[in-house]
């Protein structure tokens, strides 16, 4: 004999009732100490729930690497996620990510992100995440807080892939929303705030948001150099990009900054145009391994 419990029959504390799906959380911090040699070595690590940090031995490069991870796999609405990282004088570190952040569909609320990066006047942090794919009814609110001393140099790149093409996945329900505050000694020299929601794939039509494209990033050098040697980074960097096909791309610099933005058809010709800029920018370092295996 079969028997059925309807919600209004339920007890209380059965599944029937209301129960909140349980979210992801983690905290990730990582610091970087000069040795006596001058070389760059780990000074503090900690890392709590999905937050996992990794040191792999690098070769060829000058930079210390930390590789963060979400052990979860991915995220959707209510998970929160925040990085801590700190390069001390006379330092040179990069971060990095395993592999794509996936930002999965929400029944409700957004994931949240928030990355905390302090340089000090001598280093150098390099903040190279891999792309971030954002599927149809994702939902993420992302923070990048920078706070920089002296001479300190800090390149940020940012990816965005507007679902998966290859799936012919088109997101017309999205919440997406990136916030950018930099300081130099204790005064905010960058903001910016982009913000995507909505029928994502009808808005971005439009040849003032992306022309169709379904790819797009943002770079940011800072350093101390002069404005001359700035301009003719800048320039060199415009002619680099230059014979991309499928990416449309435009730099600037102006108050001891370089700014580029690119769109591209997809992340393949992103990945292609964004590569050899970002070690323009490194002075030809190699890219962090994760990036190419």
């Amino acid at each position: 004999m079969y028997a059925t419990i309807s919600p209004s029959d339920a007890p209380s504390g059965t599944p029937s009732d209301a129960v909140p799906a349980q979210r992801t959380s983690g905290t990730g911090r990582v610091s970087f100490k000069a040795s006596d040699k001058g070389a760059t070595r780990l000074d503090r690590l900690y890392q709590q729930g999905c937050a996992k940090i990794r040191l792999p031995k690098v070769y060829g490069g000058k930079a210390a690497e930390a590789v963060l991870i979400n052990s979860a796999g991915g995220l959707t609405g209510g998970d929160v996620v925040t990085w801590h990282a700190k390069a001390a004088a006379g330092t040179y570190a990069v971060l990095t990510t395993q592999a794509c952040e996936k930002i999965y569909k929400a029944e409700s609320d957004v994931a949240h992100v928030a990355n905390h990066l302090t340089v000090a006047d001598g280093a150098r942090l390099d903040w190279l995440p891999q792309e971030t794919i954002l599927y149809d009814r994702a939902g993420l609110n992302r923070s990048l807080d920078v706070h920089l001393e002296g001479s300190a140099r800090f390149l940020a790149v940012e990816s965005l892939l507007l679902g998966r093409v290859a799936m012919g996945e088109a997101l017309h329900t999205l919440t997406f929303s990136d916030n950018w505050r930099i300081h130099k000694n204790g005064k905010l020299i960058h903001a910016e705030a982009q913000r995507l929601k909505g029928d994502v794939a009808h808005i971005g039509q439009a040849d003032a948001v992306l022309s169709g494209h379904l790819a797009l990033a943002t770079l940011c050098y800072i350093g101390p150099e002069d404005s001359d040697t700035m301009t003719a980074l800048m320039e060199s960097g415009r002619a680099l990009i230059a014979p991309f096909e499928g990416c449309t791309a435009g730099l600037s610099s102006f108050n001891g900054k370089i700014l580029a933005r690119l769109t591209a058809k997809n992340g393949m010709a992103l990945r292609a145009a964004l590569i050899p800029l970002i070690s323009h920018f490194r002075a030809g370092e190699p890219l962090p391994r994760v990036w190419t295996t």
